[in-house]
């Protein structure tokens, strides 16, 4: 449990979240989130780590530091894959951006799918904003 709490703590830290946004992000006490990173806390529950996965935007594999095989694992472009690593992007992420099309063809440079990432973020925040 004490790599969940690392991981926790790193995909935290990544996006400059305090315990406290993270914990109102997932909709968990802050007390129960601190004890998750510091590996104190009991096992949490699979509703609970898809709530912290959820807010985080990583999976509940990438949580618990499983490497899961997508049935489907699409060809990720070479510009995707570079954009991908440059900023660091969860394989998640990496995998939605690989089967977007459009028109019938993927992006073929970094910039534009810096564009499309960007875009869908500021949508996500834009959901985030009506709630």
């Amino acid at each position: 449990m004490d790599d969940l709490g690392q991981r926790l703590r790193k995909f935290r830290e990544d996006r400059d979240w305090t315990q406290a946004t993270l914990a109102e992000q997932a909709g968990v006490s802050k007390p129960y989130l601190s004890e998750l990173e510091s590996g104190a806390g009991r096992r949490p529950s699979g509703q609970i780590l898809l709530k912290l996965a959820d807010a985080l935007g990583v999976t509940v594999a990438d949580l618990l530091g499983r490497q899961i095989t997508p049935e489907q694992n699409p060809d990720i472009p070479p510009s995707l894959r570079e954009f991908a690593e440059r900023r660091g992007l969860p394989e998640s992420d990496v995998r939605m951006l690989a089967g977007i099309r459009f028109r019938g063809e993927a992006p073929r440079t970094q910039q534009r799918w810096a564009h499309i990432y960007n875009a869908i973020r500021t949508s996500q925040a834009l959901d985030e904003d009506e709630a």
